[in-house]
């Protein structure tokens, strides 16, 4: 069960045999609510992203096992199943955090970060259109940069990723920026750069992780695109701050060719909890070096 926003993600996954989207659920009157859950008679619910609403739900429809964590008052009336789980302060990856949820079925849980990947089961790949097939260049490493974040991470900055155009070797380089349409909007002079090809608001998001799949490189702040990047094994590069708990150690992206990259991992304002740019302070040359690694 997600979002409307996940489900083409999550349709990637050969391990996913069906999506319920809440989003239609939740306009609906409760008892059709109900009826419509009842209908998948499903037999065990776990809550990955608690939601009181959905978890009274869940226990309406008369699920048999309800999953949830100790920390959600809720859930000890919603769930018959609690694991004892906090997230805000742990030093786990929210992955490996999502993998305790699994503790019900008495099997192991703790999960090596590096190992996390080879899960995933990405293969129902979608096919990319020909008109942004052919922006591909076969001869250059195809690099997407993702400036923004719709509001959800710390962002380097345009200045940063036009400092980063710059110095990539346009010989060796295709620069894609991508974007809604929105976010296009707020970066125009950026996109009229004759060094970059501008993706924003042209592709849905099923269309852009087929343009993800077919580029080799990807460079943005904590976003689904760098997390979907880093999932189809691309050269993911994400741009962090060290602040709890919104850091690397929390939220990096997780494949075989994916890393994290802090301006200080000692920042003592981040260390203090406190609102820090040091994100910016990142060199766009460290990037360049680490796209020109074999």
């Amino acid at each position: 069960m997600g979002r409307s926003y996940t489900k083409d993600v999550i349709a990637l996954s050969k391990h996913v045999d069906g999506f319920i989207n809440y989003d239609e659920i939740e306009k609906l009157e409760t008892k059709k609510q109900v009826d419509h859950l009842k209908e998948f008679a499903a037999d065990v619910f776990v809550h990955v992203f608690p939601k009181k609403e959905i978890a009274w739900l869940v226990k309406s429809a008369g699920i048999p096992m309800r999953v949830g964590t100790t920390n959600r008052l809720y859930h000890w009336f919603t769930c018959n199943k609690l694991i004892k789980l906090t997230r805000k302060n742990s030093d786990k990856h929210e992955a490996q955090l999502n993998f305790k949820l699994l503790d019900f079925l008495n099997i192991e849980t703790s999960v090596i970060l590096n190992d996390v990947s080879e899960f995933y089961g990405f293969t129902n790949l979608p096919a990319l259109n020909k008109e942004h097939e052919v922006l591909i260049d076969k001869t250059k490493f195809n690099i997407i940069l993702h400036p923004k974040s719709k509001g959800s991470a710390r962002e380097w900055g345009v200045n940063n990723f036009e400092k980063l155009v710059e110095l990539l070797p346009k010989d060796k380089f295709k620069i894609f920026i991508s974007g809604t349409e929105q976010e296009g909007k707020l970066m125009p002079e950026f996109l009229k750069n004759k060094s970059v090809t501008d993706l924003t608001g042209k592709l849905s998001l099923q269309q852009f992780i087929a343009f993800i799949n077919l580029a080799d490189g990807l460079v943005a702040a904590s976003t689904g695109p760098l997390h979907i990047a880093a999932a189809l094994n691309k050269r993911a590069i994400g741009l962090f701050v060290p602040k709890r708990p919104i850091h690397p150690g929390r939220w990096m992206p997780l494949g075989k060719n994916a890393q994290a990259i802090v301006f200080d991992k000692e920042c003592n304002q981040c260390k203090s909890g406190n609102d820090c740019n040091c994100i910016i302070k990142i060199d766009p040359k460290q990037i360049v070096d680490l796209l020109e690694q074999k």
